[in-house]
């Protein structure tokens, strides 16, 4: 089943605020499951603030076919009212997600990065597509090292983003990338998935249900 796309036709992806999106794999195939291709994932995940200057990090998570982030462009401002620092990521272990936040849908491209003169804040498609890019390219570089009769193949063409309208929405959304992999057997993707009415319920507003 195909992810609905929520898209807005007339949103500047490259807004200030947070985005979840999600990313799959080629053809739906468990490829995340392989060690060597999720450390390659993980390391560009955390790379990715360094080729983005205007790019803040939040959640991450992988699936055995599918990838979450949460993923806050030009984040300067007001902070999101109220909104929780804790998340998956410090939950784990990691850096805390920032505790500066963004005005979130709608918000105008122009800031104070753009009003001093900086390069302006990347589109959501080019942080995502930069990310498919590299993570392709040195999953082939490896393959054809290490195994040259596997397809190098990794992603499926499109993705799926949610802009992220509020603070209980993000929190939501930092809850369901938490405890995605503790509920794979219930999962939209997985292909031998259980089905759940609490589990759709719930969650299916982010699964496309």
């Amino acid at each position: 089943m195909r992810r609905r796309s929520i898209r807005l036709k007339e949103y500047d992806y490259a807004s200030a605020g947070a985005y979840f999106v999600t990313v799959c794999a080629d053809s739906r195939q468990t490829l995340f499951e392989d060690p060597v291709l999720r450390e390659i994932m993980e390391r560009t995940w955390y790379s990715q603030e360094e080729g983005f200057p205007g790019v803040v990090l939040d959640c991450f998570c992988i699936m055995p076919n599918h990838i979450h982030f949460i993923v806050w462009l030009n984040p300067v401002g007001a902070p999101l009212a109220g909104a929780r620092k804790e998340n998956a990521a410090t939950r784990a272990g990691a850096s805390p997600a920032p505790s500066v936040g963004a005005p979130l849908a709608g918000a105008h491209r122009e800031n104070a990065a753009t009003r001093a003169g900086a390069s302006p804040a990347p589109t959501l498609a080019e942080v995502v597509g930069a990310f498919k890019s590299i993570v392709a390219t040195e999953w082939l570089k490896w393959l054809r090292q290490h195994a040259p009769h596997r397809s190098g193949r990794v992603w499926q063409r499109n993705y799926y983003e949610r802009v992220i309208r509020n603070e209980d929405e993000l929190g939501s959304i930092r809850e369901y990338i938490h405890v995605n992999p503790l509920k794979w057997e219930l999962d939209r993707e997985n292909p031998r998935r259980l089905t759940s009415r609490e589990y759709a319920r719930q969650w299916g507003w982010l699964e496309g249900g």
